[in-house]
């Protein structure tokens, strides 16, 4: 599926949900259970890699990462890239494009402090000029999770010079929904909320004003604590 097919999810009548995967076989579950796209989980992919999250994975290995997922499945695929890895802007668009996504998040801070917006906004200018229309960009607003007087307005403020910038879409990550809300009918446009297993739900978000949906790295966490709580019972003694 083309990216502008892929954007146009973004816009139909009912939110975009996109469970998180993290390798083929995650992938191919999530397009067999029914869902329009796949999106991976930076996280949960930098773990199974070796590596924690935090821009800590070699670029050249989570771009290979994503394109093993992307020739897995027929849906299309965005992918979760951080903070771009330091890479430079259209180096950074002429990769991800080369593994078959077409669509990508980009978070706005790096180790754990907000990087100034006018940068940031830059920064997503330049990708989309050296991708064109072939990405949707997902621009993830942390100050919900960073040290900020006011995370409302501040995500408003870089939601709206994001969108200006040419992102697609507006990511103020683990937003309450009240404050999702304020955020989303004052940026307007596509805006991803945060669910998790166990909530917010999907329906909640969308309550919200939230037209895109995903899941981070939760459903890895919840397949994990699985995982974790069979292998004590494998090593049980028969009885």
């Amino acid at each position: 599926m083309t990216a502008e097919l892929f954007r146009a999810l973004h816009h139909g009548g009912t939110p975009l949900v996109l469970p998180n995967a993290w390798d083929p076989v995650s992938a191919r579950l999530v397009a067999e259970a029914g869902f329009s796209a796949v999106a991976t989980s930076s996280g949960a992919v930098a773990r199974v890699l070796g590596y924690d999250d935090g821009q800590l994975t070699p670029p050249e290995k989570m771009f290979a990462a994503v394109a093993r997922i992307a020739r897995a499945v027929d849906v299309p695929v965005t992918a979760d890239m951080e903070a771009g890895y330091g890479l430079p802007p259209k180096e950074f668009a002429e990769r991800l494009l080369e593994t078959g996504a077409v669509g990508c998040n980009l978070e706005d801070s790096v180790d754990g402090a907000l990087v100034d917006i006018a940068r940031q906004a830059d920064y997503l200018a330049e990708v989309r000029a050296a991708a064109g229309a072939e990405l949707v960009i997902n621009a993830r607003v942390d100050t919900f999770i960073r040290p900020v007087d006011d995370p409302v307005d501040e995500a408003v403020r870089r939601g709206r010079e994001y969108r200006r910038a040419g992102a697609d879409c507006v990511y103020p990550i683990l937003a309450p929904l009240d404050q999702l809300a304020q955020v989303a009918e004052a940026v307007g446009g596509p805006i991803n909320g945060h669910a998790k297993t166990g909530g917010p739900t999907p329906a909640e978000l969308a309550a919200a004003g939230a037209t895109r949906i995903s899941y981070g790295t939760s459903v890895h966490e919840y397949v994990m604590t699985q995982l974790r709580e069979l292998l004590l019972t494998l090593g049980e003694s028969p009885r």
